[in-house]
């Protein structure tokens, strides 16, 4: 999915070793679709070369103040003019406590900062990705310098925490570029959710027989975990209610993991309270062995097969749905229906049996473990069909779905 398709982006280097992600930064904006023209200060020219900046971006890089080289399409010698015209936002990582300084104080001695200083400050964000040693970080004139910067209207990024080139341990970390990539698309995305918290459950759940064995599904929860992203782009609080699944966890998304179904029931119960919105993606186990041994089953050699038997799993999404939040309209239920067959008319009548004023659909055979899915919208006014696509531009398309039909929104 394209994040930043049509976006041209500005991308700054200060000084520092971190500059060696800028270069896979500026790829990974181009392959997000943004186009990247690179500006480096002369500190930057000592950790990288603006040669490998140019064959990265597919543009010449711009290094000095008194560049003569026409552009932006204009050849008047005023780079830090015309480069910021044409941006739709400026990104500087790394960004150097010493640059963060001078930006705060407006000093303007070299083409970046000058470009900083001249951009259009409502029609061209400045985002920083602040990196440096771990004391310098700490230190309570840089953390007044971010919080000043932040209050001037800046977007000045988290910072990472681990080994650090110097040999220390701790913040001040430049993001990864995937981090920053996230961010930065995160900035641009229409914010349909501000101000909402929305728990979302995803993956299966297992069932255990004994310690080795147990009941699950081939749910992967990408969906779920999709929708998480998508949610958290669009300006939400997410809570991600997952079963057992091997996901990362998407940035800035709170993960609490479950194994069964009552341990999913427990934790959605205990969220729920806190929020305006409920996704339920997670496949549910529709029923648990009543009796879980305390040893692995084993053959005998008899041929005689153990027998099992069953117990039914509560209805979550119909338990939250039923609430008194819920009921009140302060919850807004979204419940999700994996059929074999017959989809429409098993999503209706299980809208209805849930009590959800929305329904998703999707054929389970043909998603379980895949990138991409097909969604029916149902709802008390009819069905939407959502075509085939990847699942992570159908859960932003779903997102907008439920932001619209918010009453709040």
């Amino acid at each position: 999915m394209n994040d930043l398709a049509g976006k041209h982006i500005v991308l700054g280097l200060s000084g520092g070793i971190a500059c060696y992600k800028a270069a896979e930064l500026c790829r990974a904006f181009i392959k997000a679709g943004a186009t990247v023209q690179v500006v480096m200060t002369e500190a930057a020219e000592q950790f990288i070369t603006a040669v490998t900046m140019q064959a990265l971006s597919g543009r010449p890089v711009f290094t000095s103040q008194w560049d003569a080289r026409t552009s932006a399409g204009v050849d008047n010698n005023m780079p830090h003019i015309n480069l910021s015209r044409e941006a739709d936002a400026i990104v500087i990582a790394p960004a150097s406590a010493d640059f963060m300084a001078k930006l705060l104080h407006g000093r303007a001695d070299d083409l970046l900062s000058l470009m900083c200083l001249a951009r259009p400050l409502d029609a061209v964000p400045l985002i920083l990705a602040p990196a440096m040693n771990r004391e310098m970080w700490a230190h309570p004139a840089t953390q007044r310098n971010v919080a000043q910067l932040r209050a001037d209207g800046t977007t000045v990024l988290d910072v990472g925490a681990g080994d650090q080139a110097c040999g220390e341990t701790g913040d001040g970390r430049m993001l990864e570029a995937d981090e920053l990539l996230y961010d930065v698309a995160r900035f641009f995305a229409p914010k349909h959710l501000a101000g909402q918290h929305v728990l979302v459950s995803a993956g299966p759940t297992f069932e255990a027989i004994d310690p080795v064995r147990g009941l699950t599904n081939l749910s992967s929860g990408k969906m779920g975990f999709a929708i998480a992203r998508a949610a958290h782009e669009a300006g939400a609080r997410v809570t991600l209610v997952a079963g057992p699944v091997g996901l990362s966890t998407p940035r800035g998304v709170e993960r609490v993991n479950v194994r069964s179904a009552l341990e999913m029931q427990r934790a959605l119960l205990a969220a729920c309270d806190q929020a305006s919105v409920f996704v339920s993606a997670a496949a549910v186990a529709d029923w648990r062995p009543a009796q879980v041994l305390d040893q692995k089953i084993k053959k005998d050699g008899s041929g005689e097969v153990p027998t099992l038997s069953f117990v039914e799993n509560p209805d979550i999404l119909a338990g939250i749905a039923t609430s008194p939040r819920a009921q009140a309209g302060a919850l807004y239920c979204v419940g999700f229906a994996a059929e074999s067959h017959d989809l429409l008319a098993h999503a209706q009548a299980k809208r209805v049996r849930k009590g959800v004023p929305l329904l998703v659909g999707n054929i389970g055979p043909d998603t379980f473990g895949q990138d991409d899915n097909a969604l029916l919208l149902v709802d008390g006014h009819g069905a939407t069909e959502l075509p085939r696509a990847s699942k992570r531009e159908l859960a932003c398309q779903l997102v907008a779905e439920i932001a619209r039909r918010l009453p709040a929104c």
